[in-house]
């Protein structure tokens, strides 16, 4: 098992530190079944085209197939000394079937060979990913459902800005996992196409098919630079890319929730199913899971740069460089996926303390800018206005005063347009269902994203 399947050329073993150093079978035997599953349609080619017999290419195919089983039973130790997966398991066809085994090889490299497994492994990863960004969002949707009326304040500059629905808030982060969403669809789309056949760099001499492959691996078509085919790592930067995106949305709610579940907001409460407490301090309840989210986000933005490091370099065509782009390809993955996985179930099962947001929203003045509306509506240019208010603020701080709670008298000392009107325009709901536009905050603008959001996710099922 430790003769090496190129070492023809060479009359000296291997190093045992070169062999450690420079083998890839600890990360990448991860790939098995997608090696194995890309070796059966190459072994399914050869015999139709004649290239090798057909008694063979079912040789080869038992073979491999008993070795899938086996491994998948775990009853395979891989070896180091054979360097990858590709090479692992050519041995063992080799060993168990005999010299026909060797003719597996045929019409295909090692380059090709990696490039169709990542692909391959990558495609059912980010279908995996795809379902449970859909599982978040139907979270996200259900909590926006389910908070129809329930007001919050809206922040800048994590000040009290304005009050909105906390559904809206909710369908913000819906927006975000869409365009998530998008960008793995577009990766995957792009993703979809087949490299075998390139051989190591330039092609085959054997006359194979390799639309056939493509069609049997269901790949959407073939590659048409061998160069490029083997060399090509766009996809899994590509794929990086969105999952930086991806993980620098879920940090941004991963925030939030943090200082929503704190004493001092008290807005709402994870599920204790997602926190852990203190070593020392017995009352702490500490939101482990979005702080971790939050601190993951850094080593996938860490897998993106090494990866577009790795490639700014290289010359066509593949480089032994290129075996560095799996661990950091391979981490993204894990990350995004658990990060998703444990973030829908989080979402699903948050409680939302709703008097608590409605008493915070009714501070900070929130309702300012709708007395400039206001004014506004009374024939006011708005710059003017904006300064009565401002003035109007100044004497609410004064006075320990909030802007609902003025008596006309003193709103009437900054502006003799307001009326006693201008109670209908300062309560919270009041602020809230006035912006009816497209995109508002207005219940009856939410409630009608929601259904859009329904329907669309319908549509695409």
């Amino acid at each position: 098992m430790s003769k090496k399947l190129w070492g023809g050329r060479f009359t000296q073993p291997t190093d045992k530190f070169v062999e450690e150093f420079t083998a890839s079978i600890d990360f990448d035997q991860r790939m098995y079944r997608y090696d194995i599953q890309g070796s059966l349609a190459h072994a399914h080619m050869l015999g139709r085209q004649g290239i090798i017999a057909e008694e063979e290419a079912e040789q080869i195919c038992v073979g491999l197939n008993g070795i899938l089983a086996d491994m998948d039973a775990g009853k395979i130790e891989f070896s180091v000394a054979l360097e990858d997966i590709h090479m692992n398991i050519e041995a063992r066809l080799i060993e168990r079937i005999g010299s026909v085994g060797g003719k597996l090889h045929t019409g295909r490299s090692r380059n090709d060979q990696v490039a169709v497994d990542i692909r391959l492994y990558l495609r059912d990863e980010m279908k995996a990913i795809l379902a449970y960004l859909d599982k978040l969002q139907e979270a996200l949707l259900q909590q926006a459902d389910d908070n129809l009326d329930t007001i919050m304040p809206g922040y800048t500059h994590l000040q009290t800005a304005q009050p909105v629905l906390f559904a809206h808030h909710m369908l913000a982060y819906y927006e975000m996992f869409c365009r998530d969403s998008g960008r793995m669809d577009d990766c995957l789309r792009r993703m979809n196409v087949l490299p075998l056949g390139a051989g190591a760099l330039a092609g085959t001499t054997f006359p194979i098919d390799r639309e056939s492959v493509a069609q049997e691996l269901g790949f959407d078509g073939v590659t048409r630079n061998s160069l490029d085919s083997v060399s090509d790592r766009d996809f899994a930067l590509e794929f990086c890319a969105a999952s930086a995106t991806l993980m620098m949305h879920l940090s941004r709610l991963s925030e939030e929730l943090v200082l929503w579940s704190s004493a001092d907001f008290n807005f709402i409460e994870l599920s204790d199913a997602f926190c852990t407490g203190s070593s020392i301090m017995p009352q702490k309840k500490n939101p482990d899971v979005p702080e971790l989210v939050r601190g993951k986000t850094g080593r996938v933005y860490g897998n993106l740069i090494s990866l577009l490091t790795l490639m700014k370099s290289l010359p066509l065509a593949y480089n032994k460089d290129m075996q560095e782009d799996k661990e950091p390809l391979f981490d993204s993955i894990d990350t995004v996926k658990g990060s998703l996985k444990i973030f829908a179930d989080m979402i699903a099962l948050m409680n939302v303390k709703v008097d608590n947001m409605r008493v915070a929203a009714a501070r900070g003045f929130s309702t300012a800018t709708d007395v400039a509306d206001y004014c506004v509506t009374k024939g006011i240019p708005f710059r003017d206005a904006h300064e009565i208010v401002g003035k109007t603020v100044r004497y609410c701080i004064e006075h320990n005063k909030d802007i609902p709670e003025l008596s006309l008298a003193e709103f009437k000392q900054f502006s003799p347009v307001i009326e006693e009107d201008i109670y209908n325009f300062v309560t919270l709901e009041a602020s809230v269902n006035a912006r009816k536009a497209t995109g508002g905050t207005a219940r009856i603008a939410v409630a009608a994203e929601i259904e859009l959001a329904r329907k669309n996710r319908q549509e695409n099922k």
